[in-house]
């Protein structure tokens, strides 16, 4: 036996999330963001599935993530959101985002010695207070545009809380970004794609759509705003997280069970050890606060999550056994256990979620 867990990824309902997103968006060009292996998925897999349905770009964190895409046979636009290291950026065909006009004659210098002409994006900061250009931001563009060997052929930027339902700040970032868009229109700088929707805003906030949206979390099947059933039926899950039962243990009432003792049975009880345990990214907050799927059954998680292992209460699970397998997140029978209901025992977020289990999980590609 394999130590921890399988993931089995859905090709097909990536696909229809893909398309869930060209239904909402129309003929805007969608940026994929496949960064952090596609939020525990599998960059390379899924790229060539999103590429496949009509992804112009895709969109990872740093060169690494890129250069793992381009030796996988990747040829679309790369997009590297965070890091602009001029060696992989040239050597790798990537399009860097930059921040700074520094990090824009660092690549000038390189695209000149190599006698290359460079396409960037430029990220302003509208609100998210992390990266971009701020201040008086179409001045400094202004300026980049005129470095040697380098053409601008994107503006972007991040929302800070384009998935809450007071809308406000997340219009107050779009309504910067258009004033900066028309002011760089004005003065006869023409760039093609200005981007800064996210899934949120994807799903909520049309008037930021622009000339290219940048989902992620959405294309994964779930939805990242909070009490919105219509949205969340829209996508489907793309993530089966399963574990084994390794063994199943009958214990009388009183008997403590994992490190600390903070579950004791109150009746005799069967208990399931399961091969997940937080090493696989089966959070540690889940002990004692947790299901998991078994036999079509909800089952809890009892004791505290152990680094290999984590235990259930399968009292009222009559008919399982050694071998039957455990569902952390996915569909059995007629119950399921989504990223985001994960999340909230976890009280974190579903990307954690994904990108965690995902990590460390064996992955099974399914349907294509």
């Amino acid at each position: 036996m394999h130590r921890g867990t399988s993931a089995e990824i859905d090709l097909n309902a990536l696909a229809c999330n893909f398309m869930t997103v060209k239904r909402l968006c129309g003929d805007t060009d969608v940026i994929a963001v496949v960064k952090a292996d596609a939020y525990g998925h599998g960059a390379v897999e899924v790229s060539k599935k999103l590429i496949e349905c009509g992804a112009g770009y895709v969109a990872v964190a740093f060169t690494d993530e890129g250069i793992a895409l381009r030796e996988a046979g990747i040829t679309k636009p790369i997009l590297s959101l965070f890091d602009s290291d001029p060696i992989d950026i040239f050597e790798y065909r990537l399009t860097p985002v930059i921040s700074d006009f520094n990090r824009a004659e660092i690549l000038s210098k390189e695209a000149l010695k190599r006698g290359l002409n460079l396409a960037l994006h430029i990220k302003v900061d509208t609100g998210m207070g992390r990266l971009g250009l701020t201040g008086n931001a179409a001045d400094t563009i202004l300026k980049i545009a005129e470095i040697e060997n380098i053409s601008i052929s994107g503006v972007m930027s991040h929302f800070s809380e384009a998935d809450l339902a007071d809308g406000s700040f997340a219009r107050l970032q779009i309504d910067r970004f258009a004033t900066l868009k028309n002011r760089l229109y004005e003065k006869g700088l023409k760039i093609k794609t200005y981007h800064i929707a996210n899934s949120a805003a994807v799903l909520n906030l049309p008037e930021s759509y622009f000339d290219a949206v940048r989902p992620g979390l959405m294309l994964y099947g779930c939805s990242p705003i909070k009490n919105r059933a219509s949205q969340k039926n829209e996508l489907e899950p793309v993530m089966t997280v399963k574990s084994k039962i390794l063994s199943l243990r009958k214990l009388a009432a009183g008997t403590p069970i994992s490190y600390g003792r903070t579950f004791i049975t109150k009746r005799e009880s069967v208990i399931g050890v399961i091969s997940a345990g937080y090493a696989d990214g089966f959070s540690r907050r889940f002990s004692n606060n947790a299901e998991v799927l078994v036999r079509g059954l909800r089952v809890p998680v009892v004791g505290r999550v152990c680094m290999d292992l984590t235990m259930l209460d399968l009292t009222d699970c009559h008919e399982s056994s050694e071998g039957d397998e455990a569902v952390l997140i996915g569909r059995q029978g007629e119950e399921s256990i989504d990223a985001a209901e994960s999340a909230l025992w976890a009280d974190t977020i579903p990307y954690e979620i994904l990108t965690s289990l995902g990590r460390s999980a064996r992955r099974v590609y399914t349907n294509g």
